[in-house]
């Protein structure tokens, strides 16, 4: 009867370690490397962050996985890679990421699902401060969401775009998982804290559980745990992601309380430089038309012609004037592109303000929270 040699446990960390030093050089080797491409891009003036080299990268090391029969997931391929990344963001620049805080908010999470963890990250109170610290140069670039999956658009973000002189060069796609988090036992729990996106996410699960407790909105999830921890022996609870209550001491009492469980919020990187088309790629525009019967549908009959499929319609007040509307669109193509060229050309005839806001990679897979 055959039997298999059994390797010494120390011999196979042997040979771990031996790789580990491998590793270690090629990283090295890398750094070099990247610190030359940061030098380029600042000569050139290029953006430090590429969306679509970043795309194109991850796709591409997901294949060679594949292909090596590596026994390692690709979303663990991903999840390395995004460190990686992250690091060489970090050398080649002094990289600042603004995003709604405090820290563990679902937009911080969605930034170091982005970002990674080596760059620096500034935590702002509301949209408008993200706005203007990447306009003024005071980050690089902004988090800000845009849209969930069951309670649609965040529409304060939207109308930011209106003035604002900043262009999307990303989006994010967060898949989200609120759970209830107290330091006080669900018996006692009189008052539920949150962000008002999250209660209408909950909505269902809140009016069978919680019908008779008071709900009051804040502006974060993770200041909804701040409160939670501060009036716990009042019986106040908060609803949010896992990582608020790992990061504010909050005991999780119940998971996964989304009605919808595949809940999402997308997510916009905004900066002050346009992307480069990738051949995948989504653009979004704001307009106003002219006030004339049919001034809407004749509008949207632009695209068609060339074969231009849009994604997304929103209408906002101008609050310039009553009864005026600013619309929000997403089309699928980059600006770049000639029908979408041509068709923005022909829809500016329709309008009396076209602002382009950016043309950026197309996101077709939700990140884990």
């Amino acid at each position: 009867m055959f039997i298999s040699k059994v390797v010494p446990l120390d011999d196979i960390r042997i040979k771990i370690d031996a790789i580990d030093q491998q590793l270690i050089q090629l990283f090295a080797e890398r750094a070099e490397l990247v610190h030359e491409v940061g030098v380029v891009k600042k000569r050139e003036g290029l953006q430090i962050y590429a969306p679509e080299r970043e795309d194109a990268l991850l796709q591409k090391l997901a294949k060679m996985n594949r292909e090596a029969g590596s026994s390692l997931p690709e979303k663990s391929i991903r999840a390395i890679y995004r460190e990686i990344m992250s690091a060489a963001l970090a050398l080649e620049d002094e990289l600042k990421i603004a995003y709604l805080g405090p820290k563990g908010s679902w937009t911080h999470q969605a930034s170091v699902k982005k970002f990674g963890h080596s760059v620096d990250y500034l935590p702002k109170a509301n949209f408008t401060e993200i706005f203007d610290d990447v306009a003024r140069g005071k980050a690089s670039y902004g988090v800000v969401p845009i849209e969930n999956s069951t309670e649609g658009a965040v529409t304060h973000t939207l109308d930011l775009f209106v003035s604002s002189p900043l262009k999307i060069c990303a989006q994010i796609l967060l898949r989200i998982e609120n759970c209830l988090m107290a330091n006080t036992s669900r018996d006692k729990i009189k008052t539920l804290v949150s962000h008002p996106q999250v209660f209408g996410q909950c909505r269902d699960w809140i009016i069978t559980n919680f019908p008779d407790a008071d709900l009051v909105e804040t502006s974060s999830t993770a200041k909804a745990a701040q409160i939670a921890v501060e009036k716990a022996d009042e019986g106040v609870a908060a609803m949010g992601g896992m990582l608020s209550a790992e990061l504010y001491g909050l005991n999780v009492l119940e998971k996964s309380v989304q009605d919808c469980t595949t809940n999402t919020t997308r997510f916009f990187i905004v900066g002050e430089k346009d992307c480069p088309k990738t051949g995948n790629d989504r653009t979004s525009i704001l307009f106003a038309l002219h006030d004339r019967p049919g001034a809407l549908v004749n509008a949207l009959r632009v695209f068609e012609p060339f074969g231009i499929n849009l994604s997304k319609i929103e209408s906002r007040p101008s609050k310039q004037k009553e009864w005026e509307y600013i619309f929000y669109a997403d089309l699928e193509g980059h600006v770049e592109d000639e029908n979408v060229s041509s068709a923005i050309k022909e829809l500016e005839s329709h309008c009396s303000l076209l602002k382009i806001l950016g043309s950026y990679p197309t996101v077709t897979v939700a990140t884990d929270s």
